[in-house]
């Protein structure tokens, strides 16, 4: 005698990215088909008068049928089928078709096998995670002790930088990645979080796309020169380079001055920091290497003639530009040992801006163009041209470099093939810094607004009273500096009800121009 055996129908497994996206999670109760045990008649068969001695002769045969083994009785059941016409062939098939159907997902359990079955379902989005729990109880069981809704959640957090940030800031990364043996929330936990997270999700995403922030204000203070020209930032502190020579370390919850750090003795134009140094660029031309948690100066470096306007450095590389038209590739074996490996010269006009990764490093000059160099060889590759005035500000990220020019445009160009992509228009000066990522642009400039363009073609301007010289954002917030001397941090996910129309900036749109 077969068991019930169960047809599970209609539960749509849909794209795992639209559907986490979702907080409405919609579910299909799934229909079961219990087939007849198989000595009974065809299911669904229409009742009829039985012909001459067929009763009789059936229990014959059946007595018959259940003497022979079975290789015999599929040989019999062979020829009895290539006997029949087409129609009793589709009647047949009508009925072992559920007769074949397994539910593996309550079979494995019972032969000790439970990890493989809940390791299938992990891989369910939401909405069809949902609707697993309502086949059967064992289903349920599965998902339930399985903690699949927090295997879930992980996934994102892993893969989506939105979610981490989101589990760090809302502290419910403590209850994740933690083994069975860990004391952990029960699943109900999880499955409740969940939609809460697409809540928050949705309501950022809003944020950004009709303005709605929570504005907080630095006011650095400069004694003398006024400015804030460069900054960086993480989720404890804020480095900032200004114009009065020093660079002014922030605590990021307090707003508070931490530490000043002095040695230029010019405006310190560019900066960044790791979990070990500060490296600056002044206009006085030299490179200075601090100690990030004391402020010491562990090395000054002396090569550029005219103030040094950028660098970057990663993975041991580091790269500056100056005034004086050329670019300086440097070996940092450590904050002590760092040596020149190569000039690049090729620009006609100050070099405002450099970046790169294990293939390209990539510049851009007053001179109008963005030149493209091998990072391996410092050979030069390629020059991108299109903008009609000089170049301010660019970054470089996979194929896509994004620049600004005093121009007033933004231009997207893949960096393989040298093509401008698009041109994006809506500032009234020249567009002084620019941040990208996979969602939107982030630009500031000299007429003191800011914008962020998106996919959905809106555009957010927020002002400061003067220039915008830098900026950073991530999925939360964006932190900009202004020659007015403050940084305001635009922050994204803490909006108050109150007030969110002080918070509101109004939404303009943008036009792409091709190529």
């Amino acid at each position: 005698n077969n068991n019930m055996l169960f047809l599970l129908q209609n539960i749509s497994v849909m794209d795992s990215q639209t559907a986490d996206r979702s907080p409405k999670i919609t579910v299909i109760k799934p229909t079961f088909i219990c087939p007849q045990v198989s000595n009974g008649p065809l299911t669904g068969s229409r009742k009829r008068p039985s012909e001459g001695n067929y009763e009789k002769e059936k229990d014959v045969c059946i007595q018959l049928f259940d003497q022979w083994s079975e290789a015999d009785q599929v040989e019999f059941v062979e020829h009895l089928i290539s006997r029949m016409c087409h129609y009793q062939h589709g009647h047949i098939n009508s009925y072992l078709k559920p007769m074949l159907q397994r539910d593996f997902i309550t079979a494995l359990p019972a032969q000790g096998l439970d990890h493989i079955a809940e390791n299938i379902l992990s891989f369910l989005d939401a909405r069809s995670l949902c609707s697993a729990e309502l086949v059967c109880k064992e289903w349920q069981r599965v998902i339930s002790e399985g903690m699949l809704w927090k295997k879930l959640i992980e996934r994102m957090v892993r893969t989506d930088p939105l979610w981490k940030g989101l589990s760090e800031r809302h502290q419910w990364e403590k209850y994740l990645f933690k083994n069975r043996t860990t004391e952990v929330p029960p699943n109900s936990y999880y499955r409740s979080l969940y939609p809460k997270i697409i809540q928050d999700i949705e309501t950022i995403e809003a944020n950004w796309r009709c303005g709605r922030h929570n504005l907080q204000r630095i006011q650095c203070r400069s004694e003398n020169s006024k400015g804030v020209y460069c900054l960086q930032y993480d989720d404890e502190k804020i480095i900032s380079g200004l114009r009065d020579n020093s660079i002014k370390i922030w605590d990021k919850q307090t707003l508070e001055c931490l530490k000043i750090l002095t040695g230029h003795t010019g405006s310190v134009l560019c900066l960044q920091y790791d979990e070990r140094v500060i490296v600056t660029g002044s206009s006085d031309s030299t490179v200075r290497v601090w100690d990030v948690n004391s402020g010491e100066v562990l090395n000054t470096l002396i090569h550029h003639n005219e103030a040094v306007l950028h660098l970057r450095f990663c993975n041991g590389l580091m790269v500056t530009c100056s005034k004086d038209r050329s670019i300086a590739v440097w070996d940092m074996a450590s904050p002590t040992d760092i040596s020149l490996r190569r000039v690049l010269v090729g620009h006609r006009a100050a070099v405002n801006v450099v970046d790169f990764d294990d293939k390209y490093i990539v510049s851009a000059s007053g001179d109008r163009t963005i030149k493209v160099w091998s990072t391996s060889t410092c050979e030069f590759v390629r020059t991108l041209n299109g903008h009609k005035r000089g170049i301010a500000c660019l970054q470089y990220r996979d194929r896509l470099v994004v620049s600004g020019s005093s121009d007033n445009t933004i231009r997207l160009w893949d960096i393989e093939c040298g093509a401008c992509l698009r041109v994006l228009e809506g500032h009234e000066e020249l567009v002084r810094c620019i941040r990208f990522d996979n969602k939107r642009i982030v630009s500031g400039a000299y007429d003191g607004v800011k914008k962020t363009y998106t996919n959905k073609t809106k555009l957010n301007p927020a002002e400061h009273s003067g220039r915008v010289f830098r900026l950073q954002f991530d999925e939360f917030q964006i932190i900009s500096s202004s020659h007015d001397d403050t940084i305001l941090i635009w922050d994204f996910l803490n909006v108050s009800t109150n007030g969110q129309t002080e918070g509101r900036s109004p939404s303009r749109t943008y036009t792409y121009i091709s190529r």
